[in-house]
């Protein structure tokens, strides 16, 4: 079954054509990688379908239903969860309160009915959504931290709150922005574990990556972008091999 659908999508910015009628199919449960060289378009991608930059032209369906003009928030309700090239976390905070803010957009109270935290139906609802947020942290292998501050953790390890807190949506569809950027191999490692264990558990995976052999060791299929337009699809196997994708831009011997 079909989970996201991109039709014909196109994005201009002015005279620049970013993303050129891009047709993509994600199946349910599979770990899909978006690889291309740097400027090719795959952050756009993510930033289109979760709602921060809308199409110019195409369409983008999740889960059947037309989401192109949605906004951020309400796409993130629906299902989709994400990380960033760039972490984005709040430092000051600690681990688990990092994870309970993308905790609350699954609770009816929201952050701000948190902050009364008096009556009896909002404490329950903390505490569930409390119990979520440590699920998350289990998940990552930091519930051990997560009283520490954001910002006196590891790299990697900062990497994985990120992931943890994308996954307090409660999401269908996980998009992982270079999630292996800056790690060492144990990290590498460490995080090819982490994705799998997600995949396990019936969520599906979007992610975008430079590292070659990551994104042929862990995908099950592989879309190759190049300024802006798909121009490969298939099986790790497949792509490795295709002509266009090694001589255009990733270089003879980049695969192997």
């Amino acid at each position: 079954m079909t989970i996201l659908t991109l039709d014909e999508v196109t994005i201009r910015f002015g005279g620049l054509v970013a993303v050129n009628k891009v047709n993509l199919n994600i199946e349910n449960g599979e770990i899909l990688s978006l690889i291309g060289p740097n400027g090719a378009g795959k952050s756009t991608i993510f930033n289109l379908i979760t709602g921060i930059y809308k199409a110019t032209e195409g369409k983008i369906f999740f889960r059947g239903q037309d989401i192109s003009n949605k906004k951020p928030y309400r796409i993130a309700g629906f299902g989709i969860g994400r990380t960033f090239q760039t972490i984005h976390l709040f430092n000051e905070l600690s681990v688990l309160d990092n994870v309970l803010i993308g905790a609350h957009t699954q609770g009816k109270m929201g952050l701000g009915g948190a902050l009364i935290g008096f009556t009896p139906w909002v404490r329950r609802e903390e505490k569930s959504l409390l119990q979520l947020a440590t699920d998350c942290l289990k998940m990552v292998n930091l519930a051990e931290k997560q009283q520490e501050m954001a910002k006196n953790l590891s790299y990697g390890e900062q990497r994985r709150l990120e992931i943890a807190r994308a996954l307090a949506l409660k999401p269908a569809l996980l998009l992982l922005d270079e999630p292996a950027a800056g790690m060492n191999p144990n990290e590498k490692k460490d995080l090819m574990q982490l994705i799998n264990g997600i995949s396990e558990r019936g969520i599906t995976i979007f992610l975008v990556e430079h590292d070659m052999k990551f994104v042929m060791s862990i995908s099950n299929r592989v879309v190759v972008l190049d300024y802006g337009s798909k121009i490969a699809e298939g099986t790790p196997e497949e792509v490795r091999k295709n002509d266009r994708v090694i001589e255009a831009y990733l270089g003879k011997g980049a695969l192997h």
